[in-house]
């Protein structure tokens, strides 16, 4: 149940560390393990709560005559009492049992409700320390703590508005704490503590620190209201946006960190990224990265990724000179959490070319490279399961520092001048090791990383021999739709930079089988990854004759009715090399593709223009589909793409409509001549523009010119 789970904290000694060496079995666990980050630590139960017959401690019984004087006592001893009580170790497990088996957490929350200062804020004092505690928490929230907690922020006494505030920061950790102090009005109230517009002074000098301790009390609670997506609607509504943006101007580090943790926070959302970049916060942030504290950077940094999604706050972060710093912190190899911020950063970053140019200006390429080559001996060896082992959770951040640097290394590798950097610093070879974890996340980026530096030759014949091929084919039985479809990609540029593309393809045993079956696959961004698969293997005779076999004509026209481009375009390209095998021009007309086809060309895309037109081309080869196009209403589209400024596309469009005119001059003819000689049978078949056959094994369907392609009459050509 929820509240065992809770127990750990109240334990911490007997944790239990979960290993396991990589097997078929682990593995198939940890695919089973839920990806997302609980909001609370793990938890094991505490055997002194559960055993009633294990000796008490002299703190339980020193803590239960406490509680009793605080429930009979007067005034006085009341206040005497809590004061003992706070001086108790009450961080320590044992403690915060004794309060919680003796009634202490009622007796703290009704004091709450009286009028006496000193009372308060004994209370307060010792219910912010034992909330840190997940079970106590909650036990806090379930008797009604919460209430009294956001009453107490309109005090007209700072103290007793500080330690309500951050006794609020520490239960609203779950989420029914959160939506009590959001439906009892704290946001409003905690975002009060923030406005410091009563101070006349420079929020940046000394003196200052006062008053911005109120607002750091407050921006802690708001932090944790952060976490809820309703709350964040709030604070918004509240205007809470310009004033973090004052706050952020200070150069006090304790109320920085809660400030740019909300900002972290309210960061994934698209308003609050606006907000952030129009308020000019982008620059303070940037300001603030460079501030020498650990805790203070992480948060920076993590903002900026959030904040990186969008190409203006991009650019920003390159006019303000964020891109150093984050290089800088690439050293920091020993704090995971910091090293998976900057490296997150980077990788948004990277997105815009003029980032890209000025990272590598920081020699980031071979830093990143490093980092990979600097994996903990955990990494190899261990996966990660939900454990409060150190060693277990290091496997964690540290996954999550390589999911970043290769996203990076992916961003960077879309300019081809740096690919070549990428292999001579040997990422090729570390990025292919990665193929072999279950990390989604990470194998997601490492495909797509692959994908990029294999459309320069010399990296796609490194991959090969690394047998990184092999690798990529065998993702395509994940189920994860993201890691398929970045896998085939790569597998595209694999394919076509090949040398020997077709013996490639007919080593992987089931490896064609494979790909047909995906071309079912529910995800259409696995679906148009597989048709360009398909256009690659296609180019070599005997692969297109087997995976003819296989069905690929009806699956491929099964998909034609599509109004989505980035499937039309490798549809297309599929459909143009699959007719050059046999009769499948003729299977593909008898499927019903040649009228969605024809919708191909109306597309505002160039490319899906040109895709289409070689497929039409290749259909137009066989008159029936002629016909169809003609009805269709291709020839006006196929004559408005003849002027063209690409020559590909003129070429197929020319060729088509001259295969369709020649349909209908031969039909003209045959008409006139049956209606001349009524016992004429002769039936007249037109000589159709096409390619010279080839004898080699590789199937090209490129027009030829039309010199090569026509020899008919001058009056079919005019």
């Amino acid at each position: 149940s929820e509240r065992e789970r809770d127990i750990v904290y109240i334990t911490g000694k007997n944790y239990i560390y979960l290993f396991s060496t990589r097997t078929e079995e682990t593995d198939r666990e940890s695919s089973r393990e839920a990806s997302s980050e609980s909001e609370e630590e793990e938890r094991v139960q505490n055997p002194l709560a559960n055993d009633p017959n294990a000796e008490l401690p002299p703190e339980h019984w020193h803590i239960s005559k406490l509680i009793k004087y605080i429930k009979g006592g007067n005034q006085t001893s009341t206040v005497i009492s809590l004061c003992a009580l706070y001086d108790m170790p009450l961080e320590t497990e044992v403690c915060q049992i004794a309060i919680r088996d003796t009634g202490g957490v009622e007796v703290l929350i009704n004091l709450l409700e009286t009028d006496e200062v000193r009372s308060l804020l004994g209370s307060l004092k010792i219910l912010k320390v034992i909330s840190k505690n997940p079970e106590l928490r909650r036990a806090i929230s379930d008797l009604g703590g919460v209430p009294p907690m956001v009453r107490l922020l309109s005090s007209s006494n700072r103290d007793l508005r500080c330690l309500s505030a951050e006794g609020i920061a520490n239960v609203a950790k779950f989420a029914r704490a959160r939506r009590t102090v959001r439906l009892h009005g704290g946001i409003k109230k905690l975002i009060a503590l923030l406005d410091m517009s009563h101070y006349r002074g420079d929020l940046r000098s000394p003196g200052a620190v006062s008053e911005l301790e109120v607002a750091r009390c407050g921006a802690l609670a708001l932090w944790s209201c952060s976490k809820s997506a309703r709350a964040r609607r709030a604070m918004k509504k509240a205007g809470v946006i310009l004033l973090l943006a004052r706050l952020l101007k200070s150069k006090y580090e304790p109320l920085l960190i809660p400030v740019i943790g909300i900002l972290e926070e309210c960061a994934s959302e698209q308003d609050y990224r606006i907000a952030i970049r129009t308020e000019g916060m982008i620059e303070d942030l940037v300001a603030h990265l460079k501030i020498p504290n650990e805790e203070l950077q992480m948060h920076c940094a993590t903002t900026i990724f959030k904040c990186a999604d969008d190409k203006e706050s991009r650019e920003l972060i390159r006019k303000y000179g964020g891109l150093q710093p984050l290089i800088e912190i690439l050293s920091h190899h020993e704090n995971k959490e910091l090293l998976a911020a900057a490296t997150g950063a980077i990788w948004k970053c990277a997105a815009s070319p003029g980032n890209a140019k000025e990272l590598q200006k920081g020699d980031v390429i071979s830093k990143l490279v490093s980092i990979l080559t600097e994996q903990p001996e955990e990494m190899k060896t261990l996966y990660y399961v939900k454990s409060v082992s150190p060693k277990v959770n290091l496997v964690s951040r540290t996954e999550k520092v390589l999911v970043n640097v290769v996203g990076a290394l992916g961003e960077m590798a879309m300019d081809k001048a740096n690919i070549p950097l990428i292999q001579k610093a040997g990422g090729i070879q570390l990025l292919i090791a990665l193929l072999t974890g279950t990390n989604e996340d990470l194998l997601v980026n490492t495909t797509r990383a692959l994908g990029q530096m294999a459309e320069d030759t010399e990296c796609a014949s490194a991959i090969e021999k690394s047998d990184g091929v092999r690798l990529l084919w065998s993702l395509l039985k994940m189920k994860n739709s993201s890691v398929q479809a970045n896998a085939a990609r790569a597998l595209c540029s694999c394919i076509e930079n090949s040398s020997e593309s077709g013996e490639l393809v007919r080593s992987f045993v089931g490896g064609l089988e494979l790909v047909i079956s995906l071309l079912r696959s529910p995800s259409i961004e696995v679906r148009a990854a597989i048709c360009g698969v398909i256009s690659k293997i296609a180019k070599d005779e005997e692969n297109l004759a087997v995976i003819t076999d296989h069905g690929v004509v009806p699956l491929l026209s099964e998909l034609a009715y599509t109004n989505d481009d980035s499937l039309r375009r490798p549809l297309a390209e599929a459909v143009a090399r699959c007719c050059c095998w046999a009769t499948n021009r003729i299977d593909f007309g008898k499927n019903g593709i040649v009228e969605p086809m024809v919708c191909y060309l109306k597309s505002d895309d160039p490319v899906v223009q040109c895709a289409a037109a070689k497929a039409l081309y290749q259909l137009s080869r066989h008159p029936g589909n002629c016909v169809t196009m003609h009805a269709a209403g291709a020839v006006k589209h196929l004559v408005d793409l003849v002027d063209s400024d690409n020559q590909e596309l003129q070429e197929a469009a020319s060729f088509c409509v001259a295969n369709i005119r020649r349909i209908a001059l031969a039909y003209v003819k045959a008409k006139q001549e049956r209606r001349e000689n009524p016992a004429a049978t002769t039936r007249v078949q037109p000589k159709l523009s096409s390619s010279k056959t080839s004898s080699t094994t590789t199937v090209d369907s490129t027009p030829k010119p039309l010199e090569e392609s026509s020899s008919t009459n001058e009056e079919t050509q005019s």
